[in-house]
């Protein structure tokens, strides 16, 4: 059974919406085969932790309808699933490796690592450690023993060219001289990510590994570790990452990257996901809107272009708009009411519905346009000044339609203003905004028949 995974870390405000592309792929690709998606957290790294992050993390890939078969809230057969109840297990196959010889203890004081580390770069060399505990240390049991601090690190050979390929981007090749003795184990008995990747990925079954570019680099000492515990390889397949519109990194500090902030400003998660699905993959026909089924239908992982795909939020912003225009007026109506916590009477937002729904590209637009439906303006574009005698006018001649409707208030309000001599444009520009505020608002006559007659009249009148 083909079985996919995401391991989040709990480090932030929620999950990063280039971690929400990698959770659809490694979600759609156990779908199309009929395997499992798993979310395991790595919450080892202990001084970035958030509390509260992990529930945000679980809460939002629900929200975004990315449902897992198993995960901390979800039993599964492979529990704990996460890191920090998993710590035996790390300790358990890094001394396992040390006793194979393929990892061995480092009993360097952080002092001395930075004065090496600064000696290297005075020197113009790469930074890495200089194995002084793999020749000079005979007693590390007898040090551990006595409770001297330690790291376990990987013992990478030497003159070896590690290989692997790659599902999106073929043959990759590095030279174990690259490639530092990464520590396993920390001095906190807390597992790096490297150690603690391999460890679950194997004993979770997981067959692909699926993430993104930035941890090819890491694969060979993961391939190592592997091989020093006797373990079969997953597949690899290495995502491309989400670049903002310059090509440069999509981050926090010029782009939300948090994915729920698309959540709370009004984008339906399943247009967020069809303009993610668009990353690096095209759909085979060339189209642009589709709905989860048929991303599962059509995808295969070799269809990734490895080159960083451009996150365009304006796009994406298009894109929502047409998954609005779209969607049954009904549902739509669901979708504001609990946009908005459900403080908005219903009967409201389904009448004003047809007036808006072709002007809204988020449901956050929503209520910009229409807050005048709900309670009197407070502010309005124009001075009513010069206006007094025509608000009267049209006060007077409205108090006498019968027949409150948006064609008979038009044609009856195109009358008055013949009747006065005042251009068409200027006369409903007045009557706008004494209704709603603003110069731009959605259709007038349906929205004061909306509105209805009294409620019209009462904010006419209170201008005159």
């Amino acid at each position: 059974m083909i079985r996919t995974r995401i391991a989040p870390s709990p480090t932030g405000e929620d999950i990063h919406i280039g971690n929400l592309y990698t959770a659809l792929v490694n979600w759609v690709v156990a779908k199309k085969n009929k395997g499992k998606f798993v979310v395991r957290i790595e919450d080892t790294d202990r001084l970035r932790y958030v509390p509260g992050a992990e529930e945000k993390i679980l809460a939002t890939l629900k929200a975004y309808k990315l449902i897992y078969d198993e995960g901390p809230d979800v039993e599964g057969p492979y529990k704990p699933y996460r890191q920090s109840q998993r710590l035996p297990l790390y300790l358990k196959y890094a001394r396992e490796l040390v006793a194979k010889g393929k990892a061995y203890y480092c009993f360097c004081t952080p002092e001395r690592l930075k004065e090496l580390r600064e000696k290297q770069l005075r020197e113009k060399k790469l930074p890495r450690y200089d194995r002084f505990c793999l020749t000079h240390v005979k007693d590390a049991e007898d040090r551990i023993a006595k409770g001297e601090k330690y790291v376990i690190r990987l013992k990478v050979p030497e003159n070896r060219e590690i290989i692997f390929h790659d599902l999106i981007r073929g043959e990759i090749k590095f030279h174990s001289r690259d490639i530092d003795d990464q520590v396993l184990i920390k001095s906190d008995g807390y597992p790096t990510y490297h150690l603690a990747v391999v460890v679950d990925d194997h004993l979770m079954e997981i067959t692909h590994v699926i993430r993104a570019e930035e941890w090819i680099s890491s694969v060979p000492k993961h391939i190592l570790i592997y091989e020093g515990l006797g373990w079969s390889l997953p597949l690899f397949a290495h995502l491309p990452i989400l670049r903002n519109p310059d090509r440069s990194k999509l981050s926090k500090r010029k782009n939300p990257v948090w994915a729920s902030w698309y959540l709370a400003q009004g984008y339906l998660p399943e247009a967020v996901l069809n303009y993610l699905a668009l990353m690096g993959w095209s759909h085979p026909k060339g189209e642009e809107i589709f709905d989860l089924d048929e991303y599962v239908r059509v995808f295969d992982l070799k269809d990734i272009a490895p080159v960083g795909p451009i996150f365009d939020i304006r796009k994406l912003e298009w894109l929502n708009g047409e998954y609005i225009r779209k969607i049954q007026n009904a549902k739509l109506k669901d979708e504001i009411y609990k946009y908005y916590n459900r403080t908005l009477p219903q009967e409201t937002i389904e009448a004003t519905i047809p007036l808006i729904k072709e002007r809204i590209k988020k449901l956050s637009d929503y209520l910009p346009l229409c807050e005048f439906f709900y309670k009197i303006p407070e502010k309005y574009d124009i001075d009513f000044s010069s206006y007094k005698e025509m608000l009267e006018q049209i006060y007077k001649t409205l108090r006498n339609i019968d027949n409150w409707k948006a064609n008979t208030i038009g044609e009856t309000m195109q009358e008055l203003a013949k009747q006065l001599g005042v251009r068409n444009s200027e006369f409903f520009m007045v009557l706008r905004v004494a209704v709603t505020g603003k110069k731009i608002s959605p259709p007038l006559n349906e929205s004061m028949e909306i509105l209805g007659k009294e409620e019209s009249l009462r904010r006419i009148e209170k201008l005159t």
